[in-house]
């Protein structure tokens, strides 16, 4: 494998067999497990819409957090980088689904609203900027096919 490459594995256990298997619609839970080698177990299940568990992660939520991780470790390399330095981030997601008549569906948009607090209250201005460019350079952002729009929001530490 070469440096540039960088390859993930990791095994998706469907749980929800109740003793029929598939033999109708409701007649199975959409339970499933995450499995990585190393870490916890991610307990997952379909949106409650669409029968699944809500006390468990749903594919859509995931997708959610992978888009909103990307882009705060993005962000943090980019601030480094620059010599911003953040005391605090914490960023409020939002994800819109469409659901088509047949039955299949798509993400139209993911709105970030990433809330910064920066120590220098000099660098305030900077933050937007220091947005785009970790908007460029995160993975997951770069191979969705919807928009990912940020919102953020940037206040300087008290002194």
């Amino acid at each position: 494998m070469s440096l540039d490459e960088h390859r993930y594995s990791l095994t998706v256990r469907w749980t929800g067999n109740l003793g029929s298997g598939t033999s109708s619609y409701r007649g199975y839970a959409r339970d499933h497990d995450i499995e990585i080698p190393g870490v916890p177990v991610l307990k997952g299940s379909s949106d409650p819409a669409f029968h699944g568990d809500k006390s468990r992660y749903n594919p859509e939520q995931l997708l959610l957090a992978a888009l909103s991780q990307c882009h705060m470790l993005s962000f943090l390399h980019v601030a480094v980088k620059h010599g911003v330095v953040v005391t605090d981030y914490v960023d409020q997601a939002e994800g819109m689904m469409r659901l088509n008549r047949d039955g299949s569906g798509q993400f139209e948009s993911v709105t970030l609203k990433p809330h910064v607090t920066v120590a220098d209250p000099a660098h305030v201005s900077l933050v937007a900027e220091l947005h785009r460019e970790a908007n460029r350079l995160c993975f997951i952002a770069r191979s969705v096919n919807f928009p990912v729009l940020h919102e953020p929001n940037t206040t300087a530490a008290a002194s």
